[in-house]
């Protein structure tokens, strides 16, 4: 795998983004993976390095850019903890356009990088990002062909750029997977959506008896099962549209 951490220019800076990709055989169909609120980690770039273990071209930009933070670091699951209230503050400080002037700064990026392919492009969000990795396939759908959203969070608003109203403007392919225990994305939520999304190109899956954040392996919330099915559907996706 060749790997590198670079900033790459913004409307507002420089994004700080890992990209990896095989060694050999490309120009790769790129991955932009869009991370959870608790920020960038070894366990993210270790998923993003197994999305290139496929072939892949993957960047994973650090969001919280705009605050000066790269990394958090260990999270408690006590409400009072000063470093998940930090997390949650950082969550609110984005926005849905300040991540899609983020993408067309990681898409210039692509433009001028030979081992990148331009087009088919695939998107996926985790937690507080589905509705970004959605909203990037709906905003450059010349470029994203797919686009997945796992346990996202806010994808049914009173908003304009809400995911379930988004979703229709995607022209390529959309998958979402939502955990039955996960107070961030409620079953009324969830059946929101799938009403959204009938007749679409489109799937919601429901994943009984786990919790939001079972795809991560350093999380208690973990799911052995769920997860290796999460990267299951998501290679499939991606196969089927960015090849």
């Amino acid at each position: 795998m060749i790997e590198r951490t670079i900033d790459i220019p913004t409307k507002d800076g420089a994004i700080t983004t890992f990209v990896v990709h095989p060694e050999r055989g490309g120009p790769f169909p790129v991955i932009v993976f869009y991370m959870d609120a608790p920020a960038i980690r070894e366990e993210l770039r270790d998923m993003a390095r197994r999305f290139a273990s496929g072939g892949y071209y993957v960047m994973l930009p650090n969001l919280y850019y705009r605050s000066g933070v790269m990394e958090i670091g260990p999270l408690s699951r006590d409400p009072n903890d000063p470093g998940r209230r930090r997390m949650f503050e950082l969550m609110e400080s984005l926005s849905i356009p300040k991540i899609m002037d983020d993408t067309r700064g990681l898409l210039k990026f692509v433009d001028e990088d030979p081992a990148a392919k331009k087009t088919k492009m695939g998107a996926v969000g985790y937690c507080m990002s589905g509705q970004y990795a959605i909203n990037a396939a709906a905003l450059f759908p010349d470029r994203f062909t797919a686009a997945a959203s796992i346990y996202g969070v806010r994808l049914v608003t009173d908003a304009a750029d809400s995911p379930h109203k988004m979703v229709g403007k995607i022209r390529g392919e959309s998958y979402f997977a939502c955990a039955e225990i996960d107070h961030w994305a409620p079953k009324e939520m969830v059946d929101q959506l799938r009403a959204a999304v009938e007749g679409l190109n489109a799937e919601v899956e429901w994943c009984p008896g786990v919790e939001h954040g079972f795809a991560f392996p350093q999380r208690p919330a973990y799911n052995k099962e769920a997860a290796e099915r999460h990267w299951e559907r998501l290679y499939a996706l991606f196969g089927r549209n960015c090849r």
